[in-house]
């Protein structure tokens, strides 16, 4: 346990750093300023940690997480929000696995994990397996329109039960748990038609409120997300059996040792912040009921995946030996198959090993 701020206040660090791990960081930040006498405000309950897009993140040295809890706090403070900052900069700069705060623009909180935060997330997911992006909660659904809405609610309901536990939802005690009902033939046919895996994506990839439209047939390729993501989760697997057979296996290490143009630079952040968001993706998912959250971050993590087995191959090319770069890539490749096959559980969608 690290401290963060007064009171003994602390964080759990085990390796590797999450923004939904950060994020409860920057709460006992908040708390311990507010207990030291230094702020006066309502301690927030939930903290945004934002994985920046773009150039900005992670493998080139820069901003891997930003946070503007420094604004959302400022007006109960009094102060300004640049005030607010610094005043939690100095005790976020404590947390193990951060290498240096930034204050930026308004008063964000611009964070960079020091190289062995960043492998140490990756061997973290790893480790966790199916576990990675669940918070074990007590979530009973509660989708009281359901044996009027047919086939789409039900899935849904079925789907929302694993995604209210996933993402640590209590809800009352004795609420109402509603399974899928027995939806006729109407279920059957839609099946016949598109197969579970795709009626599943379709009918949960959809936001709620918007019109389902469903495809004439399943296409089974690229275009199509949900094969895309099936597919990118199949490479993943057979990266490890092709390194297997080669020798050597998954070594977590810096993002910044396993790449080194800015094309593969770019795959990288891309691909981190993917794997890094998937929790709080699962946690947001759950508070607002919307499985397609998750559907669309799988979409994210599959074409990361991809474009980074592209640019950063995880196998050696030719007479290439393999090498810790490869080990590295490695790892990533395995941590987003990690995220995928967790995700894919989650909306109750298949994760073949091959394609």
């Amino acid at each position: 346990m690290k401290p963060v701020g007064g009171r003994g206040w602390c964080f759990p660090y085990a390796g590797g750093v999450t923004p939904a791990e950060f994020s409860r960081a920057v709460i006992c930040s908040v708390r311990g300023a507010v207990e030291d006498g230094e702020l006066s405000v309502t301690v927030p309950e939930r903290v945004v940690v934002r994985v920046p897009g773009g150039g900005s993140n992670g493998a080139d040295g820069g901003v891997d997480f930003a946070c503007g809890v420094a604004m959302q706090v400022a007006k109960e403070a009094g102060r300004s929000p640049v005030e607010v900052a610094g005043m939690l900069r100095k005790r976020l700069a404590g947390v193990h696995g951060v290498a240096r705060v930034e204050i930026a623009g308004a008063g964000f909180l611009n964070v960079t994990l020091t190289g062995g935060a960043r492998a140490g997330l990756v061997r973290s997911v790893l480790a966790q397996g199916p576990a990675y992006g669940n918070a074990g909660g007590r979530g009973r659904v509660e989708f009281r329109a359901v044996e009027s809405a047919g086939v789409r609610a039900a899935v849904m309901a079925e789907a929302l039960e694993k995604l209210l536990s996933a993402g640590g939802v209590e809800t009352e005690p004795g609420g109402e748990t509603v399974r899928p009902r027995e939806v006729a033939e109407a279920w059957p046919l839609l099946v016949a038609r598109l197969g579970a895996d795709e009626a599943r994506w379709v009918l949960l990839r959809t936001a709620q409120g918007d019109a389902v439209r469903l495809p004439d047939r399943p296409v089974q390729r690229e275009s199509n997300a949900r094969f895309r993501v099936q597919y990118a989760y199949a490479r993943t697997c057979a990266m490890t059996r092709n390194a297997r057979e080669l020798g050597f296996a998954a070594e977590p290490a810096d993002m910044r040792d396993v790449g080194g143009t800015e094309a593969q630079g770019q795959a990288l952040r891309e691909l981190f912040a993917a794997i890094a968001e998937y929790p709080a993706t699962v946690e947001a998912a759950a508070r607002h009921r919307a499985p397609d959250r998750v559907a669309r971050h799988l979409e994210v993590t599959a074409d990361a995946w991809l474009r980074c087995h592209d640019v950063c191959p995880p196998l050696p090319v030719g007479e290439e030996k393999p090498s810790a770069v490869h080990r590295g890539r490695l790892a990533l490749a395995e941590a987003a198959g990690t995220v995928l096959a967790n995700g894919l559980h989650l909306l109750g969608i298949s994760t073949p090993d091959r394609l």
